[in-house]
C-alpha cells in the first residue's frame, strides 16, 4: 500500500511540474525536480512513467527535435493541481490584472489557462453571487504605467529555458545605440522585469562582466552549442542593491529632509518612503517635516520631482539643488514659447 502509494505521490508530483505548451522540462530537470522533493527515481523509470503511464491518459507530449527530449501538456489542457478554492482564484484574477500593465502579453499568456481557470471557478458560483467579484477586482499601478514592450514567444522560451537550464545563447540583438542588428553569444545568469521593460542579465562571448539586454530588442535567440559559463561571484540581489537598476549617484545611502503638505504627509504615514522615516508636525502649520534614510539614486529623485509643489526638499544639498535648476529650465521654457 506504501509502495503505490508514493507512486501516486510521484505521479500527481510530475504532473504538477509539467508546464502547457508552449512550455517545455526537460528529462534531467524533472528528474532534478523530483529528486529534490524526495522522490528516489531513475532516469529509465521516469522515461516509462512519462512514456507508458501518463501519457496513456493525458495529453501529454514529447518533444524530440533536440536532446534532452522535452516534456508538456496541450495549451488548452485544464487541470489544476491542486484545485483551486475562491481566494486562491481571486487572488489570481487580481495578480493577471495587475501583470498586464508590467509584463509583455507572451509573458502573462503563459499563465493564461490558471487564470482561465480562476475566471470559470468565480463564473461557476453564479448561484451565491461570487461570480460578481470577477467584474470588481483591478490592480491600478502607482504612476503612470507604460504600455509593456512586445516579445517574441519564441524569443521568451529560449531565454527562460536558457536561464533555467544553464545554457548558452545564441542572439541576433538589436542594438539601441548602434540602431543595427548585432550577433553573439550569451550566458544567462538574471532575469529582471522593471516597469515595462524585462531585462536578460548576462555575460557575452569571452567578458565576464554583466550586462543588461531588453528582452524585446532581440531579434533571434536559439540554445547555443557553447559551454554556459557562470559569471564569477555574481548575485542577483547584491547586483540590484548596487544600483544596477536605480541609476544609483553614489554607493551610500543619504538623509532625505523635506517639508510636506498633509495629504503627502498622511499618504507616508500609510507607506512609508523607507523603514528609517519619521515625520514631525510644523509648528504654526499643517505641514510635516520628513526625515528618512533613502538610496541616493535617481528613482527617488524622480519620485520627490513628481511630487511638485507638495514636498520642499531640504536635503540632501545637491537633490535640492537639481530640483530649484529643473524647475528654473522649466520656467525659462516656458517664457522662451510664449
Amino acid at each position: 500500500m506504501s509502495e503505490i502509494r508514493d507512486t501516486l505521490f510521484r505521479y500527481l508530483t510530475m504532473l504538477q511540474l509539467i508546464p502547457r505548451s508552449p512550455g517545455r522540462i526537460s528529462t534531467p530537470v524533472l528528474l532534478e525536480k523530483l529528486h529534490e522533493r524526495g522522490f528516489q527515481i531513475d532516469t529509465r523509470s521516469l522515461q516509462r512513467d512519462l512514456r507508458d503511464k501518463l501519457a496513456l491518459h493525458f495529453p501529454l507530449t514529447c518533444d524530440d527535435t533536440q536532446k534532452p527530449y522535452r516534456w508538456y501538456f496541450d495549451r488548452d489542457f485544464h487541470c489544476t493541481l491542486p484545485a483551486l478554492d475562491v481566494p486562491s482564484a481571486l487572488t489570481l484574477v487580481l495578480a493577471e490584472e495587475y501583470l498586464k500593465g508590467l509584463l509583455p502579453p507572451v509573458v502573462v499568456g503563459q499563465l493564461s489557462p490558471q487564470f482561465r481557470d480562476a475566471r470559470q471557478l468565480l463564473d461557476d458560483l453564479a448561484g451565491n453571487g461570487l461570480s460578481l467579484w470577477a467584474r470588481r477586482v483591478r490592480a491600478i499601478p502607482n504612476g503612470k504605467a507604460l504600455i509593456p514592450a512586445p516579445l517574441e514567444e519564441r524569443v521568451w522560451q529560449a531565454v527562460t529555458q536558457a536561464l533555467l537550464e544553464q545554457k548558452a545563447l545564441d542572439v541576433s540583438y538589436l542594438s539601441r545605440s548602434a540602431e543595427e542588428e548585432k550577433r553573439f553569444t550569451l550566458h544567462p545568469q538574471g532575469l529582471v522585469s522593471r516597469h515595462s521593460v524585462t531585462y536578460l542579465l548576462a555575460t557575452v562571448n569571452d567578458y565576464t562582466d554583466i550586462r543588461q539586454f531588453a528582452l524585446h530588442r532581440f531579434r533571434a535567440a536559439m540554445i547555443s552549442d557553447a559551454l554556459w559559463r557562470e559569471a564569477p561571484n555574481f548575485e542577483l540581489d547584491d547586483y540590484i542593491r548596487r544600483g544596477a537598476f536605480g541609476y544609483r549617484q553614489s554607493p551610500v545611502d543619504v538623509t532625505l529632509i523635506a517639508h510636506v503638505e498633509p495629504q503627502m504627509a498622511w499618504l507616508l504615514a500609510e507607506t512609508p518612503l523607507a523603514e528609517s522615516q519619521t515625520l514631525t508636525p510644523l509648528a504654526e502649520s499643517d505641514w510635516q517635516r520628513l526625515e528618512a534614510i533613502v538610496p541616493d539614486d535617481q528613482q527617488t529623485l524622480w519620485w520627490l520631482m513628481g511630487m511638485g509643489a507638495s514636498v520642499e526638499v531640504l536635503s540632501p544639498p545637491h537633490w535640492r539643488d537639481e530640483i530649484l535648476e529643473t524647475a528654473r529650465t522649466i520656467a525659462a521654457r516656458d517664457m522662451t514659447f510664449h
